[in-house]
């Protein structure tokens, strides 16, 4: 019994592992997304976004990235899985250099920071309130790559059509 009553809390604990978020995005946060944070005001407010970069503009002392939010999966990084699903935009602001060749166009990134204020932009001719975030955490996950897996090498090995049968030839022929 206490073997079954073991194996069973190794199992829970290394799957429960595999839901966590990294140390640095842990904590407590504001169910607040960006589109909320325009309509209602919530200067202060401690949230965890993420989501893929549209731009990242480095300044004299800071670098900001603007990008399209997208919901958080438990780990906290951002959901890829519904590519249409957005909560709007939102603008990071951290200090330091972030090279803009690292942190490109479509990188998952993800901030835990403060909402600090609301910067008005224009995308296209449509004018765009963005919230602001002062960041304390930039975390920029690692790009995802699709492989093609193939069951069997081309081309494939059957064992039925040989190297030999016996009969001195190769397969039925």
């Amino acid at each position: 019994m206490n073997i079954r009553l073991g194996a069973l809390a190794a199992t829970v604990a290394l799957l429960s592992a595999c839901a966590t978020a990294p140390k640095p995005l842990q904590g407590a946060y504001t169910e607040v997304t960006p589109r909320d944070a325009v309509a209602t005001a919530q200067v202060g407010a401690p949230v965890r976004w993420g989501g893929r970069i549209i731009e990242t503009i480095p300044g004299q002392d800071n670098t900001c990235f603007q990008l399209v939010s997208r919901p958080l999966a438990g780990t906290g990084r951002p959901l890829s899985s519904a590519p249409d699903a957005t909560d709007g935009r939102f603008i990071a602001c951290r200090a330091g250099f972030y090279d803009p060749a690292v942190f490109a166009e479509g990188r998952e990134v993800t901030f835990v920071g403060r909402i600090d204020g609301y910067e008005n932009t224009r995308i296209g001719d449509y004018d765009y309130r963005l919230p602001r975030v002062a960041a304390d955490v930039v975390y920029l996950w690692p790009e995802v790559r699709e492989v093609e897996v193939r069951p069997y090498p081309y081309p494939y090995y059957d064992p039925f059509w040989g190297p030999y049968w016996g009969w001195g030839r190769r397969g039925w022929w």
